[in-house]
């Protein structure tokens, strides 16, 4: 990047030069994400046959369809008895929900994030525009969009499902994956900040998935699907009825938003955006007079965020608590196909309740993740140099921001477990406030894994911080599930942090290996520390 913008990439042609620096930036991300989300669903379509197809009968698949709750949380069931119909309704939001959040955080990141780090300047002082370089970052979204599709794609027809199926699918995973990648460059125009415009483009995206549940479980409300890249995709029923009209409305869903991008790129200053904030305003001192202080303040906003985010979801789950377990008590065969992927005992509320809270570690380890990668960030942009000009301790500082984090992990486990408690309150269903709290912070271990890797890699590896952070939970979990899916040799599944977790409230906790799993995660805590004070500043 600085050789770019100091002019010593030699004879390259400038467009060409651009396109080069957006792809080394999000090369790693795309891979990934393209790797995840076709592992995911190849497994699943392979696996049909072995495990489901023998199982789901007329009456099965009837029961499946009029469960609100199930349409609510899943989507509807459609084409079940087809390993390819049955790959997209189980993992089908799940993978656009990925590939849209990698997506407008990636697109924040090449646009607003380089503009606010200052590494535009240079390369604005010539004959390149913001227009160049936004649209250059979205031709690089574009081809990072094909790629995660044409895998996706791929592993379904090499797993053996229908073409026709598997070519519209792929084109509702490429349209929402330029999407939100659009609706990501379009809050970079609109905001003058990268956290805004990825808080703007986040919000846009829990609404979008919202409007997806309102209106697969609510019928009134179907019309809603229209609206949303993941309604207009369930509208497409791969594999069902293959409609090719919610393709094209989600095809202008996904250009739409770029092309107002664009619009508003060319309009633009260096630094500007169409909601600019006061230049002058009384100064906002509160929580500055410490480094902790100011640590809480950095982490206050974003904390807020995600435990709206959470906290909706697990009150949602709450209140369907009494559905689910009607369902499962109907339909038995159900609750012991969910077992096979990793979901034991959703027969009973304490049962339902573990399994939810296991994938509570996932959102809150992310959490984690990304607060220690935005410290890295603003290494990178040289947001801590004047600080650390003062007699600070290194292990003050990445300590200081270590607790922190911490203290918004243990915030978050405790939204999430007042959320689901009151939902079942509300329904009536059975679950005490006491069995809440207690499988919310039963994965606290776990989460502080994934937050001692991220402390981890920014003492040693400050340039892949979020990527290494999320591997104990994020890689964990997938890992835990494709070998209890696979009926893997039992020594791989001990590789999972998750498979080291009891079952609670449906079992008592498992204290020892709770704390072996905290004991690592403050060991690598320790380790990054002392990075931290052994390397020089980054950036």
């Amino acid at each position: 990047m600085t050789a770019l913008a100091t002019g010593t990439v030699g004879a390259a042609e400038p467009g060409r030069a651009l396109a080069g620096l957006a792809f080394r930036q999000i090369r790693r991300g795309a891979a990934v994400v393209a790797v995840a989300a076709t592992g995911i669903s190849t497994l699943v379509a392979a696996q049909y046959q072995t495990t489901f197809a023998d199982t789901l009968d007329s009456g099965a698949l009837r029961a499946l369809a009029e469960n609100p709750a199930v349409r609510i949380l899943f989507g509807a069931p459609l084409a079940l008895d087809d390993p390819g119909g049955f790959t997209v309704w189980r993992t089908g939001t799940p993978v656009l929900v990925l590939c849209g959040v990698w997506a407008l955080l990636a697109a924040t990141r090449l646009t607003r994030g380089q503009e606010d780090a200052g590494y535009w300047d240079l390369l604005l002082g010539g004959r390149t525009r913001i227009l160049d370089l936004v649209s250059r970052a979205a031709a690089m979204m574009t081809s990072a969009a094909v790629l995660i599709a044409t895998g996706v794609g791929a592993g379904l027809v090499v797993a053996g499902t229908d073409p026709t199926g598997a070519l519209l699918h792929t084109l509702c995973v490429f349209a929402t994956t330029m999407a939100f990648a659009g609706v990501g460059l379009l809050a970079a125009q609109v905001f003058p900040s990268r956290a805004a415009a990825a808080g703007l483009a986040a919000a846009a995206l829990g609404v979008s998935l919202l409007l997806r549940m309102l209106a697969d479980g609510v019928t009134a409300l179907a019309w809603t699907s229209w609206l949303t890249p993941f309604g207009l995709s369930a509208r497409t029923a791969p594999y069902a009825d293959n409609r090719i009209e919610p393709v094209l409305v989600l095809a202008v869903l996904a250009a739409a938003p770029t092309a107002a991008a664009l619009l508003l790129a060319r309009r633009r200053d260096l630094g500007g955006a169409l909601i600019m904030l006061p230049e002058a305003r009384p100064a906002r001192t509160r929580l500055l007079g410490s480094l902790h202080g100011f640590a809480a303040r950095r982490a206050l906003a974003p904390t807020m965020g995600w435990a709206a985010g959470i906290g909706a979801y697990f009150l949602l789950l709450g209140a369907l608590i009494a559905s689910i377990l009607e369902f499962f008590d109907k339909n038995p065969r159900f609750a012991e196909l969910a077992g096979t992927a990793g979901f034991a005992g959703l027969g009973t509320v304490s049962g339902f309740a573990a399994a939810m809270f296991a994938l509570l570690a996932i959102p809150v380890g992310l959490y984690a993740a990304i607060r220690i990668s935005a410290v890295a960030a603003d290494e990178r942009a040289r947001r801590w140099n004047l600080l650390h000009s003062l007699p600070l301790s290194r292990y003050r500082w990445a300590g200081t921001e270590t607790a922190v984090t911490a203290a918004g992990v243990a915030i978050l486990l405790a939204v999430a477990a007042v959320s689901m408690w009151f939902g079942a309150v509300i329904t009536g269903a059975p679950l005490g406030f006491g069995q809440a709290l207690a499988g919310a912070f039963n994965v606290a271990p776990v989460v502080l894994l994934g937050l001692g890797a991220a402390v981890a890699a920014l003492g040693w590896y400050p340039t892949a911080v979020g990527a290494i952070g999320a591997v104990p939970v994020a890689g964990g979990f997938m890992l835990d599930v494709i070998v209890q899916s696979i009926h893997a040799p039992a020594w791989l599944s001990e590789i999972s942090p998750f498979a080291h977790l009891a079952a609670v409230p449906d079992t008592a906790p498992d204290w020892v290996a709770s704390g072996v799993l905290t004991a690592l995660a403050a060991a690598m805590i320790a380790i990054g520390l002392f990075g931290c004070a052994r390397r020089d500043l980054d950036g």
